[in-house]
């Protein structure tokens, strides 16, 4: 093939556009299939957060094994049969379509869920997703060999365009495909698309291999470092790495953070990572649009404000959110746009992405694997954040007196603080007063970046120590959360009483004084609507079968009597592990009269197991922290739950949330699936001790309005109102609209 016969002038008009077009829609398909893959698993893996961080994790992988493969594939000299190697690829790939769960695995487990969600993700999409991930590097290679350095745009503008794709896809799906297509509908369209996309990439394909090629481009001006010198070109790969790694990982810590407390559903999932691709996009383009200077200056306020916020979660969540994600994107921003300063000539564009590539899966196989072992709390996230000041353009600037004055400022801020919140109780104004006067000092030294570095890791620390306080005794942490276990004093009580929390929320707490060890109180107190169903049921019948979705501290089991039995269905063995150990909790253990059962799984799988018609009461309380196992709350859940009934058998459903309006899906879920409801909003009675009872939300369901005549003259009931939403279902769920009710609901409060 001639490297200097010229290339025909409609060929070399049309090119460009046709580089473009395949690389946007490899991306698209490649970042649409990540929220939809981990959708068709989320219902089989109990909603929780790691799923996605899993999943995240996987497809991290995934694309590092394409990357590697582009650049391998590189060692053909010939483009022509790179192209038929690639094209052969694209075919293999394509025999595990249309996606779907295989069955080869079996059901997943609760004992290794990670290892079984990787192994679900490599035999539904694994070698697509690699094989299109391939396209861009490998694209932008072929672009390189095709046209001469500075001839037209160069190829890393098309990675650029690689991730606008994948913004446009991430954006396009909670907005258009979710809501308007059935997950079975997606995959189909989506195993179509990839046909489609099979014919573009021969299109390429033909028009690279019958193009002349030009000679690999000599090194650019300022990047003679890196081609050189052997030690600086591996010093050069190390940086990349770290630098691609830091927003890879951030990236996970984020989300987990914030789908703690909302819930673990691809609308959610696909903003951080959103954020994410567009940091690219920016650092991508020949004129950023916010540009390396200004990006340092809004990283420095917003890192700051996230490190005092961090540990408070009572504070407004649209502002937690906001910070949160704003001091993610620009510390993500910080690190891409120095990734750009430091890139290659193109003819070392492949092993630039394969780094990049090794970076992102260090970053996520970090979160995702190797965090929840070492650590007992996500304390990844903020290591990371302080780990991304890094990035910046590393300047001592401590040559002005006045950078080391604030410095000294910050310094007797950061200690005076958790030390006056530990001796005043009413000293909360003065302490924020203080992290507010550490967050101003940390912006204005952020030119010295070792003082700037500095200054957010004693902000942490600090923060940390005053932020929301508990008594924290005992701390765990599993795939499926962090569980703490804290004491408070309650005189009425007669001492001490333990709690117990998953993520931010409290799932139960126990008396210590024997007087009042085996009362259940907090939510499931006698006089919540859970204790009032509890009651009326024993009223009714000497012997009770009890099912209850969600293990917590096991408060429920104080109300089995000798002749009851209970089954607990949890996802969680930790949560089994720490409800019975009697050093911590033993309402399961010492208060239950009758025998206590256990499945551990998630329970729209296990309970699909057990007979119809077999429970007086069934007890659907399955959240961790706030996060929502949507999957629980469908049409097809609640039908499933109903037939577990017996005729005259009672579904309660608990769904008080700080930030989701459950009670309206749930209201016209129970209509759709064919039953009976009531609803009743509960608040303790005025001057009630403290933890006695809790205000809660809870809809009961029955097979037929006869089930629930024993509530219809209670005042405390009210008829359920179907109409208020759509009911949920296993194609849809609306979880934004249930965020904005919520948040409606509590505007009408505010004076």
């Amino acid at each position: 093939m001639s490297l200097s016969a010229p290339q025909p002038r409609a060929a070399r008009a049309v090119a460009p556009a046709l580089f473009g077009v395949t690389v946007f829609a490899s991306a698209t398909l490649v970042f649409m299939v990540q929220p939809m893959a981990a959708k068709l698993l989320l219902p089989l893996m109990g909603g929780t957060p790691a799923v996605w961080n899993t999943s995240m994790a996987f497809f991290q992988t995934a694309l590092l094994l394409g990357y590697a493969y582009a650049h391998l594939l590189q060692k053909v000299n010939s483009l022509r049969r790179q192209v038929l190697i690639h094209g052969a690829a694209l075919l293999l790939a394509a025999l595990v379509l249309p996606l779907r769960v295989h069955e080869v695995l079996g059901p997943p487990t609760s004992d290794h869920p990670a290892l079984w969600l990787l192994g679900a993700l490599a035999l539904m999409v694994g070698a697509p997703f690699a094989v299109l991930s391939a396209t861009a590097p490998l694209a932008q290679a072929w672009h390189a060999r095709i046209y001469r350095e500075g001839e037209g745009r160069g190829p890393y503008v098309l990675y650029a365009a690689s991730n606008l794709g994948s913004l446009i896809a991430l954006l396009a799906y909670p907005i258009i495909v979710e809501p308007a297509l059935a997950v079975q509908a997606q995959t189909l369209v989506w195993s179509l698309a990839y046909g489609g996309f099979v014919v573009v990439m021969a299109s390429l394909g033909l028009m690279v291999a019958h193009a002349p090629t030009v000679p690999a481009p000599p090194s650019v001006a300022g990047h003679d470092d890196l081609v050189s010198a052997p030690r600086d070109v591996w010093r050069a790969r190390l940086i990349w790495i770290g630098l691609a790694a830091i927003p890879s990982s951030l990236m996970l810590g984020v989300t987990t953070h914030i789908t703690t407390d909302v819930a673990s559903a691809p609308f959610i999932w696909v903003v951080p990572l959103a954020l994410y691709l567009l940091t690219f996009v920016i650092a991508f383009q020949d004129r950023p649009l916010i540009s390396r200077p200004i990006g340092l200056v809004v990283h420095a306020a917003a890192l700051s404000a996230c490190a005092v916020v961090l540990p408070f979660h009572t504070t407004n969540l649209v502002l937690l959110l906001a910070i949160h994600l704003a001091a993610f994107f620009f510390t993500a921003l910080v690190c891409h746009q120095a990734l750009v300063a430091r890139r290659p000539p193109s003819a070392r564009l492949t092993e630039f992405y394969l780094c990049l590539s090794i970076g992102g899966v260090l970053g996520g196989g970090f979160n995702a694997f190797l965090a929840p072992v070492i650590f007992t709390n996500v304390w990844e996230y903020p290591l990371v954040l302080a780990l991304g000041v890094l990035a910046r353009p590393w300047e001592m600037a401590t040559d002005k007196p006045w950078r080391w004055g604030l410095f000294a400022i910050a310094v007797v801020a950061v200690v005076v603080a958790p030390v006056l919140a530990g001796l005043y109780a009413g000293s909360e104004s003065v302490v924020r007063i203080l992290l507010g006067i550490v967050v101003v000092a940390a912006f204005l030294i952020r030119r010295s970046t070792v003082l700037f570095l500095a200054a957010i890791i004693m902000l942490l620390i600090s923060a940390q120590m005053v932020g929301d306080r508990v008594d924290v005794r005992q701390q765990w942490r599993s795939f499926f959360g962090v569980a703490r276990q804290s004491v408070m004093p309650v005189d009425a009580l007669g001492g001490e009483v333990r709690m117990l929390a998953h993520g931010t929320t409290l799932h139960g707490a126990q008396a210590t004084s024997p007087d009042h060890r085996c009362r259940p109180i907090v939510y499931y107190a006698p006089e919540t609507p859970i204790g009032q169903v509890f009651a009326a049921g024993r009223a009714e019948k000497a012997a009770l079968t009890i099912g209850a979705v969600g293990l917590g501290t096991g408060t429920v089991a104080a109300y089995v009597r000798p002749e009851d039995r209970m089954t607990f269905f949890e996802i969680d063995p930790m949560m089994v592990a720490i409800a019975n150990d009697p050093a911590f909790f033993s309402y399961t253990t010492e208060c239950a009269q009758g025998p206590i059962d256990y499945v551990i799984g998630d329970a729209r799988l296990t309970l699909q197991d057990q007979p119809e018609g077999r429970f007086d009461i069934l007890l659907l309380d399955a959240f961790s922290s706030d996060a929502v196992p949507a999957h629980l709350l469908t049409v097809e859940a609640v039908r499933m739950y109903l037939a577990r009934l017996k005729p005259d058998g009672v579904l309660i459903m608990h769904l008080s949330n700080r930030n989701l309006d459950l009670i309206s899906p749930a209201m016209a879920v129970v209509e759709a699936a064919g039953g009976a409801g009531l609803l009743q909003r509960h608040a303790p009675a005025y001057g009630s001790p403290p933890l006695w009872e809790s205000a809660e939300d809870v809809v009961i369901a029955a097979r037929s309005e006869a089930a629930l005549a024993p509530y219809e003259n209670d005042v405390r009931w009210a008829p359920i109102d179907p109409t208020l939403a759509v009911p949920w279902t296993d194609a849809y769920t609306n979880l934004p609209g249930a965020m904005y009710a919520r948040m409606k609901e509590i505007w009408t409060w505010l004076p």
